[in-house]
């Protein structure tokens, strides 16, 4: 069932909109509560790698909660650490329970194999997109459907990528499946591809080191390997092509068909090449020195391959050091002034990523023990970043533990997290065969989540992540563990006697410890486990419940304000921390032109969260629309400072110090000009 949930998380913005995760966590804990009730886990046979995951993982989640105290926005705070939360409970339903080769691989299969379905579906349908329907599948030049922001997008069908071409290596899968999975990688790596993705490049560059360097069985990688590469490659130009008509404005369709057309025949072909040889090898009519010559011809050939990469690496960039140094300007001058030609992949590391990097060091340097409060980037970058964009996060999640939780919390989650991929790469060396192909697998979809991840905001991403730790379960739960030590044994009829003579006295000694400590012990644990699933419980449940009033509430205003407000108040007692009803309340009620009204919602909004900068702005327009100017020039200085870069801020401000009053109906429209051309 929760494999079924990351699936339909899949499907739509990639569990994005706290609407969509937060009663996905509820599912996830009822889950878990069942399962531990139905079939308790074993937890003195746990591998202690795995119990000091979920320990560090479950201290980090409370860590996250209790930041919501120092926390400029609090809400904020609240959804970071009920996210956190989710993914410390999938990692538990996955790991909690040993597994065996087989059930992983069926769960890993299903998720894989849907994946694969989902990409032959986006295929299909972006295919028979014409005309203005592609805005709704591409944003400009690159696919963003369907989880809507196209690096994201690539990260979900590359998650899935690494697990399916792991799986399609491993002789103890059928050879027809393994022939899909194959197949099915080739589909989700060009899908990638239209995604245009550079993070997704390098990070996939990083993935080739890691599993040739650290997955046992190279050479089966490598030749599971070479068909699909070969079949990408071949693929790529026409590919990449349907970005380049879409960026130049002409019609995309005719490429788009080519590049769906030759993505299905690609994998296709590669499948059916898998496949059989798969099939070939079941038989198992090669001799053993046959065999052996094979491995070493392999051997031979991924040597030179090898070698042939590196020397046209080489000799494609040049001067290394040259190279490194005009990345390094790229990177730190952001966005470049005019576009380049050629596809975005190779444009460069140009993003204004370097400056949020900026912001989120410096903020670890200001709040280095606690940091500032999980998900509290936001209002920070306002204040001190250079760039025009608003980010939320700091677009890395090592500087998002880092800036958010401190160095507590960074090396409670660096603990868990080592633990985990310790029992993890355990599993991979010292399970059954079929055990040791699913933990490589499994691990190597969790790995690119937290790659690419180390240079974009995937954590936020419900459906992303929670796949990622799940997938990390899985592994876990594949771990042997440390093998039970035997004691020697002892004579038999000794032992008979001793066990008769003991009989008695083990059975009174047993129930006078169930009265004097195991019962009470074991009725508190339960009370103990029973509150805090009620408290996670409440705590998904009211903050979703909340947002589902405002969306509502933002539907009805124009023809039922009055249901409207009655709503969003209903929306302010469900979660106790959020500006956001006050803020959506100000707002109809300015567009109503009731400044009484708009002025009270404001205030409640920046009790809840003093330093908003728009409830601040709207504040001091409204204070200079009644001719205040002292107050109004001390709300919009505020409001400048909050948001240093807002032109309509400083506007607002100079108009109110010469004595003018601010235009609200104005201000409000321009405020939503700029909201929509930031989308």
């Amino acid at each position: 069932m929760a494999i079924a949930l990351l699936i339909v998380w899949a499907t739509s913005q990639a569990g994005y909109p706290v609407t969509h995760w937060s009663p996905g966590g509820l599912i996830v804990l009822v889950l878990l509560a069942i399962a531990l009730l139905a079939v308790p886990p074993p937890i003195k046979e746990l591998p202690s790698a795995v119990k000091v995951a979920l320990a560090c993982l479950g201290a980090y989640t409370a860590l996250s909660f209790l930041s919501i105290l120092w926390a400029g926005v609090p809400a904020d705070a609240w959804e970071g650490a009920n996210r956190t939360l989710l993914y410390l409970l999938v990692f538990a339903l996955f790991s909690l329970w040993r597994g065996r080769g087989m059930s992983a691989a069926l769960l890993l299969t299903v998720w894989t194999v849907a994946m694969i379905a989902l990409a032959v579906y986006v295929a299909l349908r972006v295919d028979s997109a014409t005309g203005r329907s592609f805005a709704g599948l591409f944003a400009e030049e690159r696919l963003s459907y369907p989880v809507g922001y196209p690096n994201a997008t690539a990260a979900q069908w590359l998650m899935a990528f690494w697990p399916a071409l792991l799986l399609a290596r491993s002789e103890r899968i059928a050879w027809g499946l393994r022939g899909l999975l194959a197949g099915g990688s080739v589909l989700l790596a060009d899908l990638a591809l239209l995604s245009q993705s550079r993070g997704s490049l390098y990070a996939t560059g990083v993935m080739i080191v890691l599993v040739f360097a650290l997955v046992p069985g190279r050479l089966r990688t490598f030749v599971a390997a070479v068909p699909v590469a070969l079949a990408i490659g071949a693929t790529t130009p026409v590919v990449l092509r349907v970005g380049d008509r879409l960026q130049s404005g002409l019609s995309a369709g005719a490429a788009v068909s080519a590049a769906v057309a030759a993505m299905l025949a690609a994998a296709l072909l590669v499948g059916l090449l898998v496949g059989l040889g798969a099939a070939f090898e079941s038989r198992r009519a090669i001799s053993p020195a046959l065999a052996s010559r094979a491995r070493r011809g392999v051997a031979t050939a991924a040597t030179a391959t090898l070698v042939a990469l590196l020397a046209g690496g080489i000799a494609a960039t040049g001067d290394p050091l040259a190279r490194v140094r005009s990345a390094w300007d790229s990177f730190k001058a952001g966005y470049p002034a005019t576009e380049t030609s050629g596809t975005r992949l190779v444009s460069g590391l140009g993003s204004n990523r370097y400056d949020f990097y900026r912001v989120a060091l410096n903020e670890f340097v200001a709040h280095p023990v606690l940091g500032i409060g999980a998900d509290n980037f936001a209002q920070q970058y306002l204040a001190h970043g250079r760039s025009g964009e608003t980010p939320r996060y700091p677009h890395s999640v090592e500087l998002r533990t880092l800036t958010q939780s401190g160095l507590i919390g960074a090396l409670l989650a660096l603990a868990g997290l080592s633990a985990a991929l310790l029992a993890g790469a355990r599993a991979m060396r010292r399970s059954d065969r079929l055990g040791q192909a699913v933990a490589a697998a499994a691990l190597g979809g969790f790995a690119y989540w937290a790659v690419h991840g180390s240079f974009d905001w995937f954590f936020e991403f419900a459906g992303l992540g929670a796949a990622a730790f799940a997938l990390l379960g899985l592994a876990c739960s594949l771990d042997p563990g440390r093998p039970a030590r035997s004691r020697p044994a002892a004579d038999g009829a000794t032992a008979s006697a001793a066990a008769l003579s003991r009989g008695g006295t083990s059975v009174h000694l047993g129930r006078m410890r169930m009265l004097r400590g195991v019962r009470p012990r074991g009725l508190a644990l339960g009370a103990l486990l029973v509150v805090a699933a009620l408290a996670a419980c409440l705590s998904l449940a009211a903050p979703w419940l909340s947002q589902r009033r405002i969306e509502s509430a933002a539907r009805i205003w124009p023809r039922a304000p009055l249901v409207a407000y009655a709503r969003l108040s209903d929306a302010a007692r469900l979660n106790p921390l959020s500006a956001e009803p006050y803020l959506v309340a100000g707002s109809i009620a300015l567009r109503f032109g009731d400044l009484a009204r708009a002025d009270r919602e404001f205030s409640l909004a920046l009790q809840r969260t003093p330093d908003d900068a728009y409830a601040t702005l709207e504040q001091g327009a409204i204070v200079s629309a009644r001719a205040e100017r002292t107050a109004a020039v001390a709300l919009l200085t505020r409001a400048l400072a909050l948001n240093p870069k807002d032109a309509l801020a400083r506007q607002a401000l100079t108009l109110a110090r010469r004595g003018g009053r601010v235009n609200i109906e104005q201000l409000n429209r321009s405020i939503f000009v700029r909201a929509q051309l930031r989308k």
